[in-house]
C-alpha cells in the first residue's frame, strides 16, 4: 500500500466546506499525486481536495493537510436558524478605530475568524455605522463597506447551502423569519 493511500482525510467528495476567504466550495474528489487526475507539480507525498467553488469559476486543488489556509464545515440548518433568531438579541455598535488601519486589521481579523456569529455582529455593527452617517448626512466610508459586503457574501453563501436556498433569497429568508420570530414573541 502507497503511503497517500494511508493519509485519512476529513472531507469526503460531496460535501460543501469553507475554504478561507473563497468561501464555500464543493469537494469534488480526492486524488493522489501518482492518480491520472493529479497536476504536474504535486508533492508526491500528499493528497489533494478537488475543490469547486460555489460561486467562483476557478476549480482549486489544495492538500488534505492543508494547515495555511482555514477549511471547515458549512454549519448546518439547525445551527443557521439558531444563528438568524439570535438576530434581535445581538447589540451591534459601529466600531471606530483612530486610523484607516486600525479598522481595516479589526475587520480583517474578524473576518478571518470565519464565523457566522462573528460575522452576523460585524455586519450588523457596520450596518449601524452607515445608518449613522447617512443620519448625519455624511459619507459612508469605503473600508467599512468593503468589509460590510465581504461579511454579507461569507454569511449568505454559508447560508444558503445550510438552509438550502438560493443566495440572493438569503437576506429576505432573515428578514421574514426575524420578523416571524418578533411577532411570536409578542404574542
Amino acid at each position: 500500500m502507497q503511503e497517500t493511500e494511508k493519509m485519512i482525510c476529513e472531507y469526503k467528495p460531496g460535501d460543501h466546506i469553507i475554504y478561507g476567504s473563497t468561501g464555500v466550495c464543493c469537494v469534488e474528489s480526492i486524488i493522489a499525486p501518482d492518480s491520472k487526475d493529479a497536476k504536474h507539480g504535486f508533492d508526491k507525498t500528499r493528497c489533494y481536495y478537488v475543490l469547486k467553488p460555489l460561486y467562483h469559476t476557478e476549480t482549486i486543488y489544495t492538500p488534505t493537510d492543508n494547515t495555511r489556509v482555514f477549511m471547515r464545515p458549512v454549519i448546518s440548518k439547525e445551527e443557521a436558524e439558531r444563528l438568524i433568531d439570535l438576530i434581535p438579541t445581538i447589540q451591534a455598535e459601529a466600531y471606530h478605530a483612530d486610523s484607516l488601519q486600525d479598522l481595516r486589521n479589526h475587520y480583517k481579523a474578524v473576518t478571518e475568524s470565519y464565523d457566522c456569529s462573528d460575522l452576523i455582529e460585524l455586519t450588523m455593527s457596520i450596518y449601524a455605522k452607515k445608518q449613522y452617517a447617512e443620519q448625519q448626512k455624511r459619507k459612508f466610508g469605503e473600508v467599512d463597506g468593503k468589509f460590510m459586503k465581504q461579511a454579507e457574501e461569507m454569511l449568505f453563501g454559508e447560508f444558503s447551502v445550510a438552509l438550502g436556498i438560493d443566495r440572493n433569497a438569503v437576506q429576505e429568508y432573515i428578514s421574514e423569519r426575524v420578523m416571524e420570530k418578533s411577532t411570536e414573541g409578542a404574542l
